[in-house]
Parts: structure tokens; C-alpha cells; sequence
């Protein structure tokens, strides 16, 4: 069997990325790539070396050699390139949100379990190694009974009023933004370690900075110092968001997204207090773990694979001290997705399922009803819905 052949649909920042993190793998090749236009097409070719360019996603959907799709399309995209993949009969790894509300994400989950293709929603801080040891020191009850789940995502670059991107807008982002673009990593992260569900949340949520200066036509979205000609256009998806949650074990938790917290680039970071003991992971410092306890001293644990979880080892590629981070955690997801294109292996929890994608649609759901009521709402649970199916 020769190498699996993708292509990548989107090659902007997180495209870029998916291209370099299947290129460490040595089983699969990037052999075409999808732009908005055959120009835009034939310059991302040439830029990341890639033999075939199209400038219509559906051209690509049509040829034969092509075994994966990636989709790091913008969000408002992702429903209907999804549902089209699917039904190409082609295998999938789509960026997060899996689509904007949680009537697509159903749609997809239905049709990806009737097409028995390989899918995936790339929910890739699972695949981090202090991330898979803290999952096993839960399971092994290393902390004792989860008792209480604390996390916040935090960034800043929507910090000004002159701050603008096509997330902000719903058409394009979706209703929810901080929600729906960052805190599903996070739910998604608390539920993945803990192997607990969210089940009602009580949740606060807030357009901070009500009106944004949009550039005009021809004025860039990002730039340093003057931002070009603007118009003042106003916001209606929230810049911030805190929820109150219940687990079903009965632990409860609390967590916090921010665009708009100074200082804060990417800062992801989840703490479990157990019982016993508490661990602390951060996105930002992803090569360790903290732990504490009442009545010795607190521990570090590093990224040695030495040191780490049997189930963590897979997830580490160089020796203690040679440190890695958010790329090598897209390699993982990579490596262990197409473990399973090329049947070498189970597809591995570690990638998250359209099914948990859609989940994630139904957390967010409840978390804007309880935000618009003021009142505590239940999640729905996939298995519940589809019990029949």
C-alpha cells in the first residue's frame, strides 16, 4: 500500500499547521490543496509545494486518488463541506466547531455513523502528553473522587475596539463566539480528562466592547499601528462568558472564556480537585504538571517519558528536557487518526468523535438558553436523544 493521499481544504493559519503535522508522519502525503479560486489555489500550491491545486472544493471532492479531507475552512463553512465529504465517501478530520448549531452537528453525527468513514473533529489539546497522563492519573484514581472541575481560556486579541475578525461576526462565527470558538476546547478538554458529562450549567455571559471598528473594503483585518479606514459597527456575540456546571457523578465545576483578558495569549488551563489531590495543567507551559496536596509538599511532574503514565508514552516523541508543544500535539492528532485510515489500528479516543462533537453543540445550546433566562439549563445528552438509533 502506497502513502494515503489528503488534501486540505483552507490553507490559512490552522490549514498550514494540519499540512505540516501530517508531513512529520511519513504515512500520508499532501497531494492537493483547495482555495477560494484557482489563483488563490495555485499560490498555496506552490507556497507548501503541494502537486495539485483546485480552486473549487467540489473539483477535489471528485477525484479519485484523494483518500482525506482535511476542513480548516472558517466555521460558518463547515456544516455544508462536512456534509459533503460524507457523502463523497471520503475520510474526514474537520476542524472545530464541528458546524454552528447543534441541528447540523446531528445531521453530520447521523450521517458519518451511516457512511462508516474515519472522522474526527480536531479537539487537539487531547492529544497533549501531560494531558493524557493527568486523564490516567484520573482514572486510576491518583486524585482521589473528582470533586470540583475549574478552567478558564483566556486570550486578548480582542482587547480594543479597533480589534476586528470575521469571527466576531454570527453569519460567519455563529451566534456564540468566546462559547462556540474557544470554551468548546474547554468543555470538550474537562469532559475528555475527567470521563464525566456536563449535564446542567447556570451561565453568565456579556458583550463587553458593544461597538468594534470594522475596516472597510481593502483595509486588512489585523495590522500593526494604524488599522486603515473603519466603520463602527455593533457586536452582538459575546466577548465573554463564565458557567456554573454540573457533572453527572455529582462533582460540580466552574469555568470562565475571555477574548478580551490582557496578557493572555492562549491561555488554557484546567485544574481537578480530587479528594485526594488536585492536578493543574496549562496550555501554556504544556510540559508539565502540578499537583497538590494538604499535607505534604506539591509535586511537579515533567514531560519525561520516564516519568509518565503507560498510556502517556505514545503520546511523547524526544527524551526528557528536549521540550514540545502545541505543533507536536497536532502531530499526535494526526498519527493517531490516520492509525486508523490506514487500519493499523482502532481509531483512539484521543480524537474526538462527531458524536462528541455534537455534544459540545448541545453544551453551548444550553449555555445560551441559561444565559438569555437567567436560569440553570440540562444538556441534552446525545445517547438520551438518539437512544432509538
Amino acid at each position: 500500500m502506497g502513502k494515503i493521499k489528503a488534501a486540505i481544504l483552507g490553507a490559512g493559519f490552522i490549514g498550514e499547521a494540519h499540512i505540516e503535522a501530517v508531513r512529520r508522519l511519513g504515512l500520508a502525503e499532501i497531494a492537493a490543496v483547495a482555495q477560494d479560486g484557482q489563483d488563490k489555489a495555485d499560490q498555496a500550491a506552490r507556497q507548501f509545494g503541494i502537486p495539485k491545486a483546485y480552486g473549487d472544493y467540489r473539483d477535489l471532492l471528485r477525484d479519485p486518488e484523494i483518500d482525506v479531507i482535511h476542513n480548516c475552512t472558517p466555521n460558518y463553512l463547515h456544516y455544508s463541506i462536512n456534509k459533503e465529504v460524507l457523502e463523497s465517501g471520503k475520510h474526514l478530520l474537520s476542524e472545530k466547531p464541528l458546524t454552528l448549531t447543534s441541528k447540523e452537528a446531528e445531521e453530520l453525527y447521523l450521517l458519518a455513523k451511516d457512511k462508516k468513514r474515519v472522522t474526527g473533529v480536531n479537539f487537539v489539546y487531547r492529544q497533549f502528553p501531560m494531558v493524557q497522563h493527568l486523564r490516567e492519573m484520573v482514572r486510576n484514581g491518583d486524585l482521589g473522587d473528582i470533586r470540583i472541575v475549574r478552567g478558564h481560556y483566556l486570550q486578548d486579541w480582542l482587547l480594543y475596539e479597533t480589534d476586528y475578525n470575521w469571527r466576531i461576526e454570527p453569519e460567519y462565527g455563529g451566534n456564540t463566539r468566546a462559547i462556540g470558538d474557544i470554551g468548546s476546547h474547554l468543555f470538550d478538554l474537562a469532559q475528555y480528562v475527567t470521563r464525566m458529562r456536563i449535564t446542567e450549567v447556570l451561565a453568565d455571559r456579556a458583550v463587553l466592547i458593544p461597538r468594534r471598528r470594522k475596516p472597510v473594503a481593502g483595509s486588512r483585518t489585523f495590522q500593526n499601528g494604524d488599522v486603515g479606514e473603519t466603520e463602527l459597527v455593533e457586536i452582538t456575540t459575546e466577548d465573554y462568558c463564565s458557567v456554573i456546571v454540573k457533572f453527572d457523578s455529582g462533582a460540580r465545576g466552574v469555568f470562565t472564556v475571555s477574548q478580551v483578558s490582557a496578557g493572555n495569549k492562549n491561555a488554557l488551563d484546567l485544574h481537578l480537585d480530587g479528594s485526594q489531590a488536585t492536578g493543574s495543567w496549562r496550555q501554556e507551559e504544556p510540559f508539565r504538571l502540578e499537583l497538590g496536596y494538604r499535607d505534604k509538599p506539591g509535586e511537579t511532574v515533567r514531560r519525561d517519558p520516564v516519568m509518565l503514565k503507560q498510556a502517556a508514552r505514545p503520546f511523547v516523541h524526544y527524551p526528557g528536557g528536549h521540550e514540545e508543544g502545541w505543533a507536536d500535539s497536532m502531530r499526535n492528532m494526526m498519527q493517531n487518526f490516520y492509525a486508523a485510515v490506514a487500519g493499523k489500528a482502532e481509531q483512539s479516543d484521543s480524537v474526538a468523535s462527531f458524536k462528541e462533537g455534537y455534544q459540545i453543540a448541545l453544551i453551548n445550546d444550553a449555555i445560551v438558553k441559561s444565559a438569555e433566562t437567567g436560569s440553570w439549563q440540562k444538556v441534552e445528552q446525545v445517547d438520551h436523544a438518539h437512544a432509538l438509533q
